[in-house]
């Protein structure tokens, strides 16, 4: 499973920002990353329930000598930057004295949300806090918070001179529009989704996270036909659809496939005595002789269940006379893949699905395709491949 992916461009700009209660797994982690980011971040303000059970996040500002420590062996052991983030404690003087302990950890910067753990996007930023904290560290201090004042960029400058911090960490502004960070303006809305768009397919992003993204930037406009639409969309070429980015999304996983570099969906989990080298075609296991197709089930294709594939198969075994379908389903963490026998013939797919249900109902698809019982257009109009 892919966790973490970056390119030479972003070499000196990427901070990978990690949660931990633990200053040797910290180090672990940020090791494997050295040479690939420019700085590691420690998250010790996210109020999340998950990080706070964790001991991460936001409940380091309880634990400040545990704080101090993972900065401190991330500092004496990295080459690279180290930084943390954190929100503003009820009481002034002990977020200046928290500040001041990490600060001697020898970290390069401190980002801080001028909200406190129990206060949330509607509460007001404490910029007033901000200020003062600047005033009393020598390292730069990041202001965080301010989304909901930012509308353009002179607004982010507003921020910083309001807040006397250094620089300025953006999230929310960020994601309803990237170009908030253009100096002459925002872009329209649908260039900068289009302009996403294009480095999602480029960087064969997953759906579900290029999705969520381009929902962040839509906001309020969900509810139109447009938004309905891109709501209704699975894969990344249904997303792109949206915007008239289905034939560039189609010509790039050409290209990919030309070069020999496999899709995501194409990417299948390894067993332990396989070698990096394998083929996207592979069978189930060795002894197998299956129909391969590159499908994929996309439940929101079928509005009933009777339209669902195996309904459809077993409707035309029955029919026919002949003994029901069998499913073999595989396996691997959490991703499935099914193999169907029908008539003593295996077939199934590349793509490994989410859960059991899925990945037999995608190779009951390929059986279909195979028999010449699916409409053949729709099926590669919608993201498969006969191969």
């Amino acid at each position: 499973m892919v966790t973490f992916r970056t390119c030479p461009k972003e070499r000196d700009r990427v901070v990978l920002q990690i949660g931990t209660c633990d200053a040797e797994r910290a180090l672990t982690v940020a090791k494997m990353v050295e040479q690939d980011v420019a700085g590691i971040d420690v998250n010790m303000g996210c109020p999340k329930q998950f990080s706070l059970v964790g001991k991460m996040g936001a409940a380091l500002l309880k634990e400040p000598e545990t704080a101090a420590h993972i900065l401190r062996t991330l500092v004496n052991n990295l080459s690279i930057s180290v930084t943390c983030k954190i929100r503003v404690l009820p009481d002034l003087d002990k977020t200046i004295e928290f500040c001041q302990l990490m600060q001697s950890t020898g970290i390069s910067a401190i980002a801080i949300h001028g909200r406190t753990v129990d206060e949330r996007p509607q509460h007001m930023n404490r910029n007033e806090v901000l200020k003062e904290i600047s005033k009393r560290l020598s390292i730069p201090v990041i202001a965080n918070g301010g989304s909901k004042e930012i509308q353009k960029y002179s607004d982010i400058i507003k921020f910083k001179e309001i807040t006397g911090c250094s620089s300025v960490m953006l999230a929310r502004a960020a994601e309803w529009n990237c170009s908030i960070f253009k100096k002459e303006g925002l872009l329209p809305m649908e260039d900068v989704i289009k302009s996403y768009l294009k480095y999602a397919v480029d960087c064969d992003n997953p759906p579900s996270n290029t999705k969520y993204c381009v929902q962040n930037i839509l906001r309020d406009q969900q509810e139109s036909a447009l938004g309905k639409k891109f709501l209704n969309s699975q894969t990344l070429e249904q997303i792109c659809d949206c915007w008239d980015l289905s034939e560039y999304c189609r010509l790039k996983r050409s290209e990919f496939e030309k070069n020999g570099f496999l899709g995501r969906s194409q990417v299948s989990p390894m067993r332990d005595d396989e070698e990096h080298t394998q083929s996207n075609k592979r069978k189930l296991s060795e002894e197998e002789d299956v129909i391969l197709m590159h499908c994929a089930f996309l439940r929101n294709n079928y509005v009933t269940d009777l339209e669902l594939p195996k309904t459809i198969l077993h409707k035309w075994m029955q029919t026919q006379r002949k003994k029901m379908p069998s499913y073999n389903t595989q396996q691997k963490g959490k991703l499935f893949r099914s193999i169907v026998t029908v008539d003593g013939r295996k077939y199934g797919s590349s793509f490994w699905e989410k859960n059991k249900k899925w990945a037999e109902q995608g190779a009951a698809l390929v059986c279909l395709f195979s028999l010449d019982l699916v409409n053949k257009k729709s099926f590669i109009a919608n993201g498969n491949a006969p191969s």
